[in-house]
């Protein structure tokens, strides 16, 4: 977020100098309120393409084998133009390339969900996935040596993470 705001900043001096030379060459036909108008018009354009990109960006930084299973898209008061396109403020991840079964459970898919939010710290959760149930535990001791012992939770067909694993 720091890197960010140097970011913004170094716009806003970027522009505001552009404007400055564009006043230079247009021999003072540019008015001197230029500047801070165009220091401010690039740093709100800087801030809304980074909001945007973020999710993009991010994926880039990620190996191949990784898919998004779900994204939030959110629209805030106080960026109106969210109202017309609404951003993606959080994102689900699946590493495809990390993907295991259990030997005494083939049915039974070990995968790990990373869970990407703006502004957050990127958090991995290892899950069990049981298709033929529609069903996800979060991965435990007890559950990684006798997938019985888990915490099931039925979330049906519908849910991005079994879709992503046992529809393909």
């Amino acid at each position: 977020m720091f890197f960010e705001l140097i970011a913004t900043f170094a716009v806003g001096i970027g522009a505001a100098g552009l404007a400055l030379v564009l006043g230079h060459l247009s021999r003072g036909r540019l008015p001197r309120y230029a500047a801070p108008i165009l220091a401010g018009i690039a740093m709100l354009i800087y801030a809304v393409w980074s909001e945007y990109t973020w999710a993009n960006r991010t994926l880039s930084t990620l190996p191949e084998s990784v898919e998004v299973v779900s994204e939030v898209k959110e629209a805030r008061f106080w960026k109106p133009w969210t109202y017309v396109v609404p951003q993606v403020t959080r994102m689900m991840v699946l590493d495809r390339a990390g993907v295991q079964t259990n030997p005494t459970a083939p049915s039974i898919l070990l995968a790990d969900i990373y869970l990407f939010g703006r502004w957050a710290v990127p958090i991995k959760r290892p899950q069990l996935v049981d298709c033929a149930n529609a069903a996800r535990a979060d991965v435990s001791e007890a559950a990684l040596t006798d997938p019985s012992q888990a915490e099931w939770i039925t979330v049906g067909a519908e849910d991005p993470v079994i879709k992503a694993l046992c529809q393909t």
